[in-house]
Formats: C-alpha cells, structure tokens, sequence
C-alpha cells in the first residue's frame, strides 16, 4: 500500500504562515489526486484542497485565497502553502492520495495550530 508522510505542521501566531509536505515512496503517487484534509477535535475530518496530475485545483471556501496547493510528481510530493492562518485552523492536516476506487490512501497527520 501507499505509504504517505506528513511534515511542516508547527505553532505559529494568527496572521502567519506554514508549509505543510507530503511525501510518497510509490510511483502510484503520480497518477493520483492529492488532497489536504483537516480534522479539529470533536468535529469530522474536511475537505481543504487537491490537485489533479495534470495541475488542476480544488478548493474548501474557507481557505480559498489564503491556501495554495502545489505538486510534483517526479519527486512524488504534495504540498500546501498557509498564509494568513487564523486561529480556526489549528487542527491535524492529513495528506490524501486517490488513485482508483480501490486506492485512496491517507498519511498519519501534522499538527497545525494557530495562536490569537
């Protein structure tokens, strides 16, 4: 199975940025849509954003314009770029690979969180 490994999660003050990476061993990776989800304490884990191979993206509106999602698929990486972070992201961001109906493959998790 895909193995998928999150990093770049951290503390950071309202009005700050991080950058979040996922990164995958397996050359299934590169065909699949790549997502970012998030799931706070007590609530159920949302959608945030993907990207599809060919670069196309998707966006939850509670982050469009402040998020950036980016591939690269010779490096087999996803990334998620946070500006302007806000207190209501501070939550664990989850790196999501769907290949096929039978392939969707989730990393253990990063820690976001967002001070006032």
């Amino acid at each position: 199975q895909v193995q998928l490994v999150e990093s770049g999660g951290g503390l950071v003050q309202a009005g700050g940025s991080l950058r979040l990476s996922c990164a995958a061993s397996e050359t299934v990776f590169r065909i699949g849509i790549l997502g970012w989800y998030r799931q706070a304490p007590g609530k159920q884990r949302e959608f945030v954003a993907n990207i599809a191979v060919r670069g196309t993206t998707n966006y939850a509106g509670s982050v469009k314009g402040r998020f950036t999602i980016s591939r690269d698929n010779a490096k087999k990486m996803v990334d998620l770029k946070m500006d302007s972070l806000k207190p209501e992201d501070t939550t664990v961001f989850y790196c999501n690979l769907r290949a096929s109906s039978s392939t969707n493959s989730w990393g253990q998790g990063t820690q976001v969180t967002v001070s006032s």
